[in-house]
């Protein structure tokens, strides 16, 4: 066979060349995969791992002797009306407005009835994000019924009361099972750590008192931000010198909740046929 000048035919030679650039190719392969995985770029690392806790978030609000504290600067609240309904409006009968006389005790909280409601069939849902950062289980008054309340606290400063629920979804059946036997007392229990909870997350699918057909929960809006203005007057301090939820309850049927549904509850009768419409907070 005829050779080249050194020593090899041509058609080996094509083959060298072919093998070495084979091998070349599957290094540079390698080499690729090896970079992307490992992520050879700095920044590109860094931005992922922002990116990941920038979503992340913990409770920063903390009760002390002196209410509600912020550990740190609190986050600018959204703008109003910075809250959805609680409950499906159009089954609403009557509104219990907060800062009045029920049932012989001050009520800082409002709520809902539901007069037209099958088995107490009302699905509760969070009007905002939060955190559940209180909550109990007690026993109606001359029933043998438990009863749950859960406090939720937004990291703005804005908390929010839900009470007289009567069946709870599965992950909330969990926190209640963990508090005190229920008795007459509506104490609430501190729970901690705090629980996330998303807007339109549901909290109740069944409220109020089944046994007497008592169908509504209660609903009070708290802004720990500041005091209210009825907290200003001499009078309301000496009535009410506890001061973390009276201080600072809400008219939640004013400005917090989309026009046409202020409009709607307003349009409604009151559910408490002694106080009525009267309100501290309300004016």
């Amino acid at each position: 066979m005829k050779r080249n000048q050194t020593g090899f035919s041509i058609v080996e030679l094509l083959i060298v060349i072919i093998i070495l650039g084979v091998v070349g190719l599957i290094g540079f392969v390698f080499v690729s995969n090896y970079i992307k995985k490992g992520d050879s770029n700095p920044k590109s690392s860094q931005s992922q791992t922002s990116q990941s806790t920038a979503g992340s978030e913990s409770l920063i609000w903390q009760q002390t002797a002196d209410g509600w504290q912020a550990n740190g600067t609190a986050p600018t609240c959204p703008a109003q009306p910075m809250l959805k309904a609680p409950a499906d409006l159009s089954k609403v009968t009557a509104v219990l407005y907060p800062g009045q006389t029920r049932g012989g005790n001050y009520k800082p909280h409002g709520g809902f009835r539901f007069d037209n409601a099958t088995d107490n069939k009302v699905t509760v849902t969070a009007p905002m994000d939060g955190f559940i950062v209180k909550g109990t289980q007690y026993l109606a008054d001359g029933v043998n019924e438990v009863q749950y309340s859960f406090d939720v606290m937004n990291n703005c400063g804005v908390m929010y009361r839900v009470g007289h629920l009567r069946e709870l979804p599965a992950n909330l059946q969990t926190i209640a099972e963990a508090f005190p036997a229920a008795t007459t007392s509506s104490a609430m229990q501190s729970i901690d750590p705090a629980v996330p909870v998303k807007l339109g997350e549901v909290l109740a699918t069944k409220v109020g008192i089944i046994s007497d057909g008592n169908t509504f929960f209660d609903w009070g809006v708290y802004d720990f931000r500041q005091e209210n203005e009825a907290s200003k007057a001499v009078s309301y301090q000496s009535a009410h010198s506890e001061k973390e939820l009276a201080w600072h309850a809400a008219c939640w049927l004013k400005d917090w909740l989309p026009a046409s549904d202020e409009a709607k509850l307003n349009s409604l009768p009151a559910g408490d046929p002694t106080s009525g419409k009267n309100s501290d907070y309300c004016q």
